[in-house]
């Protein structure tokens, strides 16, 4: 990678950042009125629906307060990052401490998920606010919400099981990759390494239960004592989940200076690569089957956002670490795919779904899963990591 290609990405993921993700949804996606924020938008920013998801409330203050902490004390950013926190605090928990899935525009309960992801994201929301308030409240609330999050992990029984446990038990990869995702997060912003020996269990399950050698393959759900399903969803690969899933692996190793995480991290992603690139069309597919069988589910071959964003990340990452060739290729050819087809050069942010060929399935720009997290957060975790090697190559 030249240096011109370096000044060119930097210049990309951070204007991309600054000047035209953020300021869509600065503009756009704050209440005034109600508290919180609306992620619910159309192409130009109009809203859709007035429901308001608590998962992406967690992640976009999270956002806020991380670009205070890491970027540049913007007093904006800290006074969006405020009001996120008021809603959660005020709108996001049921009387058992448990958070709600999504609520009304001005704050009663719509859905409750049985999994505890939502807590997940108001944790590490919290720990962010409190490094950039000095508030001591919310990094005790930050850590009460990570002790409720490993108690449902832990004990059995608190989570209903999706399937019935007794005809087909069976567990997620998901788990571990938010654990380990939710503590690197809780170390940054808390400063404390009191999380590792939780990470490197996660780290340990998904190598010993999920990935599959002989397959080159990195399962997404499997039986309890890492067994393969060979069911639809036992066989289900979800190829940007499993790229996500390598690049916080690698960022791991890259923290402790650890060779062989590196060499795990990016074997996944060389297993998923592998399997998701469409060599066709271009972009990472949604879904594979692991014996490459056609897949239940219909959106099987779409190409969501996220996956895209997750793969960019890691294609830089391993770039970064092991200075193969290959991955600056990758990476190069995934960013330059993604950008051609997913950026919306007239109202600004991201198409959140393309057709397999690449043409736009649906025009909004945020719903109950889609909102400022996964492009941003690649804006600003690319931007850096690409300063701090022009920094260190300088």
């Amino acid at each position: 990678m030249t240096p011109e290609r370096i000044e060119e990405l930097i210049a990309c993921y951070r204007d991309g950042l600054l000047e035209d993700t953020l300021p869509f949804w600065t503009r756009h996606a704050v209440d005034r009125e109600q508290g919180g924020f609306m992620f619910c938008l159309d192409r130009d920013g109009s809203v859709l629906d007035t429901d308001k998801g608590m998962w992406a409330h967690g992640r976009f203050t999270w956002l806020l307060a991380t670009l205070y902490n890491t970027i540049e004390p913007r007093d904006e950013w800290l006074e969006l990052a405020a009001h996120g926190v008021e809603f959660i605090r005020r709108c996001g928990f049921d009387d058992d401490g448990r958070m709600f899935f999504s609520v009304t525009r001005d704050g009663r309960s719509v859905r409750k998920r049985r999994y505890v992801f939502t807590e997940t994201f108001a944790c590490i929301a919290l720990a962010a606010y409190a490094r950039a308030s000095g508030q001591s409240r919310a990094a005790d609330e930050a850590r009460g919400l990570w002790d409720l999050f490993r108690k449902y992990m832990i004990a059995p029984g608190l989570i209903p099981p999706k399937t019935n446990a007794q005809s087909r038990p069976c567990k997620s990869m998901g788990a571990p990759m938010i654990t380990i995702a939710t503590a690197q997060a809780l170390r940054e912003t808390l400063e404390t390494d009191e999380y590792d020996g939780v990470i490197d269990e996660c780290i340990d399950e998904i190598r010993r239960d999920f990935l599959k050698p002989d397959l080159q393959a990195a399962m997404e759900t499997v039986s309890p004592d890492g067994g393969i399903i060979d069911h639809f969803d036992g066989r289900l690969l979800n190829p940007g989940h499993a790229i996500e899933c390598a690049w916080f692996i690698m960022h791991e190793g890259k923290y402790r200076g650890d060779a062989e995480l590196i060499r795990l991290g990016a074997t996944i992603l060389d297993w998923m690569w592998a399997r998701g690139w469409d060599a066709e069309y271009g972009g990472i597919l949604y879904f594979r089957d692991l014996h490459d069988k056609p897949v239940q589910e219909y959106w099987h071959d779409m190409k969501f956002w996220w996956p895209q964003n997750e793969a960019i990340i890691a294609t830089l990452l391993a770039y970064h670490l092991t200075g193969d060739e290959k991955y600056a290729k990758w990476h190069a050819t995934i960013h330059d795919w993604s950008h051609a087809h997913f950026a919306d050069s007239e109202h600004g942010e991201w198409f959140g779904y393309l057709h397999r060929d690449g043409r736009v399935s649906v025009p909004l720009k945020g719903n109950i899963w889609k909102g400022p997290f996964h492009l941003p957060r690649m804006q600003w975790y690319c931007w850096r990591l690409l300063a701090s090697r022009k920094t260190r190559d300088d």
